[in-house]
């Protein structure tokens, strides 16, 4: 198996949490990355921490406080205090080894949020044998590489902020070099359309990605006509809260596998 499949990697952001499925409200759930696999998603998104004690859970924020009924900082708390917070009230925080090992063919993007998830996502992955299904990110290059580094196996991998704003010096300076160099040591580049005020999803940066044979993944696509403009693009893959509105485009459009 390989983590690149198909004409088009459709990702549910944060599994499927939207009222049609029955999880509005909990994102990073099971329960949510259920439902994503029961719409017949082959690809999920997910954000890792380590507790206190080392054990690393998928949830987004830092804390506690927005998306569950519990308080305080993940790296802070031991897994027993994390464990009691449920997510909208009712479902727990999972462990991220539940989620790799819960549909062993699940492929899943995992977003490094801070240095507490380093050592506990690399054990997470070595402990389900996830290594060729899973995409391993971090906004910050170097917390990657250190989670990287202890693995036993290559897994795929996706940019950071400074290489990806050194491939758009490359791409709009035409320095090829530099646009080679920023993306030598990932797949993919996954990115929003712009970032403050720079275009980042154009015809010119999807063209240098693919020329260098690498995926352009684009999050987080929600709008319909949106979704439509980037596929036309040329993009590889969109990640999404919408997973039933863009896996009804993908049927439509037979991009859907």
């Amino acid at each position: 198996m390989t983590y690149f499949e198909g004409p088009f990697q459709a990702l549910a952001h944060r599994g499927f949490a939207h009222s049609s499925a029955g999880t509005e409200g909990l994102e990073n759930s099971l329960a949510a990355f259920g439902a994503a696999v029961d719409l017949g998603y082959r690809y999920v998104e997910t954000d890792a921490h380590g507790t206190a004690d080392g054990v690393a859970v998928a949830l987004h924020d830092e804390s506690l406080d927005r998306t569950t009924d519990g308080t305080g900082l993940v790296a802070e708390l031991p897994w027993s205090d994390v464990s009691e917070a449920r997510i909208g009230g009712v479902e727990p925080v999972p462990l991220l080894e539940d989620v790799l090992g819960g549909w062993p063919s699940l492929r899943v993007n995992v977003d490094v949020k801070h240095d507490s998830g380093v050592g506990p996502v690399a054990r997470a992955i070595e402990k389900t044998s996830a290594w060729d299904r899973v995409c391993v990110t971090s906004f910050d290059a170097g917390r990657r590489r250190a989670t990287l580094a202890k693995l036993s196996h290559p897994v795929a991998v996706s940019a950071g902020r400074s290489e990806i704003r050194a491939f758009l010096t490359g791409v709009r300076l035409h320095t090829r070099p530099l646009v080679r160099r920023s993306l030598r040591d990932v797949d993919a580049l996954q990115v929003p359309v712009r970032e403050k005020s720079v275009t980042v999803v154009d015809a010119a940066t999807i063209q240098a990605a693919h020329s260098l044979d690498k995926k352009v993944h684009v999050w987080t696509i929600n709008d319909r006509a949106e979704m439509v403009r980037l596929i036309d693009l040329g993009v590889d893959g969109l990640v999404t809260d919408r997973a039933d509105v863009l896996k009804d485009l993908l049927v439509e459009r037979g991009l859907w596998d």
